[in-house]
Protein backbone atom coordinates (compact mmCIF):
# COMPACT_ATOMS: atom_id res chain seq x y z
CA UNK A 1 0.00 0.00 0.00
CA UNK A 2 1.39 3.46 -1.05
CA UNK A 3 2.31 5.90 2.10
CA UNK A 4 0.14 8.94 1.39
CA UNK A 5 2.88 11.07 3.62
CA UNK A 6 5.20 9.66 1.26
CA UNK A 7 2.88 10.39 -2.34
CA UNK A 8 2.77 14.02 -1.07
CA UNK A 9 6.89 14.45 -0.10
CA UNK A 10 6.29 15.22 3.70
CA UNK A 11 7.14 13.94 7.11
CA UNK A 12 4.09 11.99 9.04
CA UNK A 13 4.50 15.24 11.72
CA UNK A 14 3.77 18.55 8.70
CA UNK A 15 1.21 20.54 9.65
CA UNK A 16 -1.84 21.30 7.63
CA UNK A 17 -0.74 23.79 5.83
CA UNK A 18 2.70 22.64 4.85
CA UNK A 19 0.55 19.38 3.15
CA UNK A 20 -1.96 21.94 1.47
CA UNK A 21 1.34 23.46 0.08
CA UNK A 22 2.37 20.16 -0.79
CA UNK A 23 -0.34 19.14 -2.46
CA UNK A 24 -0.59 22.32 -4.46
CA UNK A 25 3.11 22.24 -5.88
CA UNK A 26 2.54 18.40 -6.72
CA UNK A 27 -0.78 18.78 -8.39
CA UNK A 28 0.85 21.73 -10.90
CA UNK A 29 3.37 18.86 -12.29
CA UNK A 30 1.25 16.27 -12.39
CA UNK A 31 -2.18 16.78 -13.81
CA UNK A 32 -2.96 14.84 -16.47
CA UNK A 33 -3.50 17.82 -18.86
CA UNK A 34 0.11 19.51 -18.27
CA UNK A 35 1.97 16.15 -17.60
CA UNK A 36 2.19 13.86 -20.84
CA UNK A 37 3.63 10.75 -18.67
CA UNK A 38 1.82 7.75 -18.98
CA UNK A 39 1.24 7.18 -15.42
CA UNK A 40 0.49 11.20 -14.88
CA UNK A 41 -3.54 10.18 -14.73
CA UNK A 42 -3.14 7.59 -11.69
CA UNK A 43 -0.16 9.92 -9.86
CA UNK A 44 -2.50 12.47 -9.52
CA UNK A 45 -5.07 10.84 -8.46
CA UNK A 46 -3.33 9.89 -5.46
CA UNK A 47 -2.32 12.85 -4.93
CA UNK A 48 -5.70 13.73 -4.28
CA UNK A 49 -6.90 10.86 -2.58
CA UNK A 50 -3.37 11.36 -0.28
CA UNK A 51 -4.57 15.53 0.31
CA UNK A 52 -8.19 14.69 1.03
CA UNK A 53 -7.19 11.69 3.74
CA UNK A 54 -4.18 14.04 5.43
CA UNK A 55 -5.92 17.45 5.09
CA UNK A 56 -8.85 16.28 7.31
CA UNK A 57 -7.92 16.28 11.08
CA UNK A 58 -10.40 13.31 11.37
CA UNK A 59 -9.51 11.12 8.62
CA UNK A 60 -5.49 11.32 8.74
CA UNK A 61 -6.01 10.33 13.25
CA UNK A 62 -8.16 7.67 11.52
CA UNK A 63 -5.05 6.66 8.25
CA UNK A 64 -2.68 7.13 11.59
CA UNK A 65 -4.15 4.80 13.97
CA UNK A 66 -5.41 2.19 10.99
CA UNK A 67 -3.59 2.99 7.77
CA UNK A 68 -7.22 2.62 6.20
CA UNK A 69 -7.09 4.49 2.71
CA UNK A 70 -10.18 6.21 2.97
CA UNK A 71 -9.12 7.34 6.28
CA UNK A 72 -11.86 5.43 8.11
CA UNK A 73 -11.68 4.40 11.94
CA UNK A 74 -11.01 0.80 12.84
CA UNK A 75 -14.27 -1.55 11.70
CA UNK A 76 -15.83 1.07 9.59
CA UNK A 77 -17.70 -0.25 6.42
CA UNK A 78 -18.76 1.15 3.24
CA UNK A 79 -17.03 3.17 0.21
CA UNK A 80 -14.93 6.36 0.82
CA UNK A 81 -14.88 9.20 -1.22
CA UNK A 82 -11.92 8.73 -2.95
CA UNK A 83 -10.89 11.23 -5.87
CA UNK A 84 -9.23 14.10 -6.81
CA UNK A 85 -9.83 15.82 -3.03
CA UNK A 86 -12.68 18.53 -4.59
CA UNK A 87 -12.85 21.11 -7.27
CA UNK A 88 -12.27 23.81 -5.01
CA UNK A 89 -8.57 22.68 -4.40
CA UNK A 90 -7.90 21.94 -8.10
CA UNK A 91 -8.99 26.02 -8.51
CA UNK A 92 -6.88 27.18 -5.68
CA UNK A 93 -4.03 25.03 -6.93
CA UNK A 94 -4.17 26.74 -10.47
CA UNK A 95 -5.82 30.13 -9.94
CA UNK A 96 -5.39 31.28 -5.99
CA UNK A 97 -9.21 31.22 -5.01
CA UNK A 98 -10.35 33.23 -2.28
CA UNK A 99 -10.44 32.38 1.97
CA UNK A 100 -13.93 30.88 0.90
CA UNK A 101 -15.17 31.64 4.68
CA UNK A 102 -16.83 34.55 3.87
CA UNK A 103 -16.03 38.58 4.90
CA UNK A 104 -12.73 39.52 7.15
CA UNK A 105 -13.15 40.70 10.60
CA UNK A 106 -11.59 43.95 11.05
CA UNK A 107 -10.83 43.09 14.50
CA UNK A 108 -6.97 42.45 14.80
CA UNK A 109 -5.38 41.63 17.95
CA UNK A 110 -2.80 44.19 19.55
CA UNK A 111 1.05 43.63 18.86
CA UNK A 112 3.18 42.63 22.06
CA UNK A 113 5.39 45.29 23.72
CA UNK A 114 8.80 45.08 25.19
CA UNK A 115 9.72 47.44 27.38
CA UNK A 116 13.08 47.31 29.66
CA UNK A 117 13.25 48.35 33.79
CA UNK A 118 16.15 48.79 35.68
CA UNK A 119 16.50 47.66 38.82
CA UNK A 120 19.23 48.03 42.19
CA UNK A 121 20.74 44.75 43.24
CA UNK A 122 18.92 45.16 46.31
CA UNK A 123 15.39 44.92 44.83
CA UNK A 124 16.93 41.45 42.41
CA UNK A 125 18.17 40.11 46.08
CA UNK A 126 14.00 41.20 47.73
CA UNK A 127 11.88 41.72 44.54
CA UNK A 128 10.25 45.30 44.68
CA UNK A 129 7.19 46.93 42.83
CA UNK A 130 7.98 49.53 40.39
CA UNK A 131 5.68 52.30 38.51
CA UNK A 132 6.78 52.15 34.56
CA UNK A 133 5.50 54.44 31.86
CA UNK A 134 4.00 52.93 28.63
CA UNK A 135 3.42 54.57 25.41
CA UNK A 136 1.10 52.17 23.86
CA UNK A 137 -2.30 51.95 21.70
CA UNK A 138 -5.44 51.84 23.60
CA UNK A 139 -8.89 51.39 22.54
CA UNK A 140 -10.12 54.27 21.06
CA UNK A 141 -12.35 56.35 23.87
CA UNK A 142 -14.97 58.20 21.63
CA UNK A 143 -16.00 54.81 19.08
CA UNK A 144 -14.96 52.44 21.49
CA UNK A 145 -13.19 50.73 19.04
CA UNK A 146 -16.24 50.55 16.13
CA UNK A 147 -13.91 52.45 13.99
CA UNK A 148 -16.84 54.74 12.77
CA UNK A 149 -18.81 58.27 14.30
CA UNK A 150 -20.87 57.47 17.15
CA UNK A 151 -24.53 56.69 16.13
CA UNK A 152 -23.19 56.12 12.54
CA UNK A 153 -23.03 52.08 11.15
CA UNK A 154 -20.95 50.27 8.11
CA UNK A 155 -22.81 50.09 4.03
CA UNK A 156 -22.67 46.97 2.29
CA UNK A 157 -20.66 46.96 -0.08
CA UNK A 158 -21.97 47.17 -3.35
CA UNK A 159 -19.23 45.15 -5.50
CA UNK A 160 -19.56 42.00 -3.40
CA UNK A 161 -22.64 42.63 -2.02
CA UNK A 162 -21.28 42.09 1.34
CA UNK A 163 -19.39 38.58 0.89
CA UNK A 164 -16.01 39.92 0.90
CA UNK A 165 -15.19 38.50 -2.16
CA UNK A 166 -15.55 38.67 -6.11
CA UNK A 167 -16.14 36.02 -8.54
CA UNK A 168 -15.48 35.99 -12.64
CA UNK A 169 -15.39 32.97 -14.53
CA UNK A 170 -11.25 32.24 -16.37
CA UNK A 171 -10.88 29.95 -19.47
CA UNK A 172 -7.81 27.36 -17.76
CA UNK A 173 -6.99 23.72 -19.24
CA UNK A 174 -9.58 22.35 -17.13
CA UNK A 175 -12.45 24.23 -19.10
CA UNK A 176 -14.18 27.88 -17.73
CA UNK A 177 -13.57 27.98 -14.08
CA UNK A 178 -14.35 30.86 -11.33
CA UNK A 179 -11.95 32.44 -10.02
CA UNK A 180 -12.42 34.25 -6.33
CA UNK A 181 -10.92 37.35 -5.57
CA UNK A 182 -10.51 39.02 -2.14
CA UNK A 183 -12.89 42.63 -3.35
CA UNK A 184 -10.78 45.25 -3.87
CA UNK A 185 -13.27 48.43 -2.62
CA UNK A 186 -13.71 46.90 1.22
CA UNK A 187 -10.69 44.88 1.40
CA UNK A 188 -12.39 41.74 2.17
CA UNK A 189 -14.59 43.05 4.95
CA UNK A 190 -17.89 43.01 2.95
CA UNK A 191 -18.69 46.34 4.09
CA UNK A 192 -17.99 49.45 3.64
CA UNK A 193 -17.36 52.87 6.58
CA UNK A 194 -18.14 55.61 5.14
CA UNK A 195 -18.23 57.87 8.42
CA UNK A 196 -14.91 56.69 10.27
CA UNK A 197 -14.01 57.94 13.88
CA UNK A 198 -12.51 61.52 13.70
CA UNK A 199 -10.44 60.65 16.94
CA UNK A 200 -8.63 57.60 15.94
CA UNK A 201 -9.23 58.29 12.34
CA UNK A 202 -11.08 54.81 11.55
CA UNK A 203 -8.24 52.64 13.41
CA UNK A 204 -10.36 51.81 16.51
CA UNK A 205 -7.32 53.22 18.97
CA UNK A 206 -5.48 55.56 19.76
CA UNK A 207 -2.04 56.16 21.22
CA UNK A 208 -1.46 57.23 24.90
CA UNK A 209 1.30 57.13 27.56
CA UNK A 210 0.35 55.16 30.74
CA UNK A 211 1.42 54.06 33.72
CA UNK A 212 1.50 50.12 35.38
CA UNK A 213 2.48 48.90 38.64
CA UNK A 214 4.86 45.86 38.28
CA UNK A 215 5.36 43.65 40.57
CA UNK A 216 9.17 42.30 40.23
CA UNK A 217 9.76 38.51 42.06
CA UNK A 218 12.89 38.05 44.02
CA UNK A 219 15.26 36.15 42.49
CA UNK A 220 15.12 38.31 39.03
CA UNK A 221 18.03 38.50 36.72
CA UNK A 222 19.59 40.69 33.98
CA UNK A 223 17.61 39.60 31.12
CA UNK A 224 14.68 37.94 32.56
CA UNK A 225 11.00 38.87 31.48
CA UNK A 226 7.80 39.63 33.16
CA UNK A 227 4.73 38.66 31.36
CA UNK A 228 2.00 40.73 31.52
CA UNK A 229 -0.80 38.98 29.83
CA UNK A 230 -3.34 42.12 28.16
CA UNK A 231 -1.06 44.86 28.96
CA UNK A 232 -0.10 45.27 24.74
CA UNK A 233 -1.32 47.08 22.75
CA UNK A 234 -5.13 47.34 22.04
CA UNK A 235 -6.17 45.68 18.60
CA UNK A 236 -7.56 46.95 15.36
CA UNK A 237 -11.66 47.95 15.69
CA UNK A 238 -11.80 46.59 19.40
CA UNK A 239 -9.45 43.63 18.82
CA UNK A 240 -7.94 41.80 22.04
CA UNK A 241 -4.84 43.71 23.44
CA UNK A 242 -1.42 41.83 23.23
CA UNK A 243 0.68 41.14 25.93
CA UNK A 244 3.67 43.29 27.50
CA UNK A 245 6.82 41.96 28.29
CA UNK A 246 9.27 43.66 31.05
CA UNK A 247 12.78 42.85 30.60
CA UNK A 248 14.39 42.95 34.16
CA UNK A 249 18.03 45.24 34.03
CA UNK A 250 20.32 45.27 37.26
CA UNK A 251 22.61 47.76 38.36
CA UNK A 252 26.01 46.72 39.08
CA UNK A 253 26.61 47.28 43.16
CA UNK A 254 29.77 48.76 44.36
CA UNK A 255 30.33 46.21 47.01
CA UNK A 256 29.00 43.14 45.78
CA UNK A 257 28.38 40.71 42.35
CA UNK A 258 26.24 38.78 42.02
CA UNK A 259 27.06 34.72 40.68
CA UNK A 260 24.11 32.62 40.20
CA UNK A 261 22.24 32.98 43.36
CA UNK A 262 25.44 34.07 45.39
CA UNK A 263 26.94 37.34 46.05
CA UNK A 264 30.28 37.85 46.53
CA UNK A 265 32.13 40.78 48.30
CA UNK A 266 35.83 41.09 48.66
CA UNK A 267 37.10 42.97 52.28
CA UNK A 268 40.33 44.42 52.34
CA UNK A 269 42.32 43.42 56.20
CA UNK A 270 45.22 44.29 57.54
CA UNK A 271 48.30 42.26 57.02
CA UNK A 272 48.80 42.29 61.11
CA UNK A 273 45.46 42.18 62.01
CA UNK A 274 45.62 38.75 59.43
CA UNK A 275 48.09 37.26 61.56
CA UNK A 276 47.02 37.45 65.01
CA UNK A 277 43.01 37.14 64.01
CA UNK A 278 40.22 40.20 64.28
CA UNK A 279 36.69 40.65 63.26
CA UNK A 280 35.62 42.65 60.43
CA UNK A 281 32.13 44.55 59.77
CA UNK A 282 30.26 44.76 56.69
CA UNK A 283 27.02 46.41 55.78
CA UNK A 284 24.93 43.62 53.91
CA UNK A 285 21.79 43.70 52.34
CA UNK A 286 19.90 41.88 55.88
CA UNK A 287 22.03 44.47 57.92
CA UNK A 288 25.44 44.64 59.81
CA UNK A 289 27.31 41.43 59.63
CA UNK A 290 30.56 40.76 62.27
CA UNK A 291 33.11 38.54 60.19
CA UNK A 292 35.66 36.70 62.60
CA UNK A 293 39.23 36.53 60.64
CA UNK A 294 41.37 33.44 62.09
CA UNK A 295 44.67 34.22 63.01
CA UNK A 296 47.41 33.64 60.18
CA UNK A 297 44.71 33.85 57.60
CA UNK A 298 45.98 34.02 53.92
CA UNK A 299 44.98 36.30 51.27
CA UNK A 300 42.12 34.85 48.84
CA UNK A 301 40.96 32.71 52.11
CA UNK A 302 36.30 32.80 51.69
CA UNK A 303 34.26 32.92 54.14
CA UNK A 304 31.01 31.54 53.44
CA UNK A 305 27.46 34.04 55.28
CA UNK A 306 24.97 31.11 54.40
CA UNK A 307 21.28 31.94 53.68
CA UNK A 308 22.27 36.09 53.07
CA UNK A 309 22.30 35.78 49.16
CA UNK A 310 20.00 36.23 46.39
CA UNK A 311 16.15 34.74 47.07
CA UNK A 312 15.63 31.86 44.59
CA UNK A 313 13.46 32.84 41.94
CA UNK A 314 11.68 29.59 41.65
CA UNK A 315 12.09 28.20 44.97
CA UNK A 316 12.48 28.64 48.57
CA UNK A 317 15.21 30.04 50.65
CA UNK A 318 18.63 32.28 49.28
CA UNK A 319 21.75 31.89 48.28
CA UNK A 320 25.02 32.81 50.36
CA UNK A 321 27.26 35.36 50.53
CA UNK A 322 30.60 34.63 50.01
CA UNK A 323 33.83 37.32 51.66
CA UNK A 324 36.74 37.22 49.67
CA UNK A 325 39.82 37.93 52.29
CA UNK A 326 42.47 40.20 50.94
CA UNK A 327 45.01 40.88 53.25
CA UNK A 328 46.91 44.07 52.71
CA UNK A 329 50.95 44.47 52.96
CA UNK A 330 51.84 47.52 53.51
CA UNK A 331 53.69 50.01 51.27
CA UNK A 332 55.26 52.94 53.10
CA UNK A 333 56.97 51.72 55.92
CA UNK A 334 58.44 53.96 58.62
CA UNK A 335 62.40 53.29 59.48
CA UNK A 336 60.97 52.25 62.93
CA UNK A 337 58.68 49.52 61.46
CA UNK A 338 61.35 47.95 59.05
CA UNK A 339 63.38 47.74 62.18
CA UNK A 340 60.44 45.70 63.60
CA UNK A 341 60.09 43.86 60.89
CA UNK A 342 63.60 42.90 60.17
CA UNK A 343 64.11 42.02 64.09
CA UNK A 344 60.92 39.51 63.40
CA UNK A 345 62.73 38.08 60.38
CA UNK A 346 65.96 37.16 62.68
CA UNK A 347 63.86 35.84 65.74
CA UNK A 348 62.40 33.62 62.87
CA UNK A 349 65.77 32.82 61.69
CA UNK A 350 64.77 34.11 57.72
CA UNK A 351 67.40 35.56 55.50
CA UNK A 352 66.76 38.05 52.52
CA UNK A 353 66.13 35.99 49.13
CA UNK A 354 66.02 32.56 50.85
CA UNK A 355 63.09 30.39 50.37
CA UNK A 356 62.05 26.90 51.82
CA UNK A 357 60.50 23.77 49.91
CA UNK A 358 57.20 24.09 52.50
CA UNK A 359 56.55 27.11 50.42
CA UNK A 360 54.83 29.05 53.55
CA UNK A 361 53.08 32.34 53.09
CA UNK A 362 54.53 35.27 54.92
CA UNK A 363 51.53 35.50 56.78
CA UNK A 364 51.71 31.63 58.17
CA UNK A 365 54.92 32.33 59.04
CA UNK A 366 54.01 35.73 60.65
CA UNK A 367 51.42 33.77 62.89
CA UNK A 368 54.28 31.15 63.86
CA UNK A 369 56.31 33.90 65.45
CA UNK A 370 53.61 35.30 67.34
CA UNK A 371 52.53 32.24 68.50
CA UNK A 372 56.06 31.56 69.39
CA UNK A 373 56.41 34.88 71.35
Amino acid sequence: MTDYYEALGVDRSASTEEIKKAYRKKARKLHPDVNPAEDAEEQFKLLGRAYEVLSDPQKRQNYDATGDPEGRPAGFGGAGAGGFGGFSDIFETFFGAGSGGGPASRTRRGQDSLIRVRIDLRDAVFGTTKEVEVETAVTCSVCNGSCMRPGTSPTTCPDCQGAGQTQRPMRSILGTVIQTQTCARCSGFGNIIEDPCQECDGQGRVRERKTLKVKIPAGVDRGNRIHLAGEGEAGLAGGPPGDLFIEVDVRPHEVFTRRGNDLHATVSVPMTAAALGTTVTLETFDGIEEIDVSPGTQSGEVITLRGKGVSHLRGMGRGDLKVHLKVETPTKLTEKQREMLRMLAEERGEKPGESTTEHKGVFAKLREAWESI
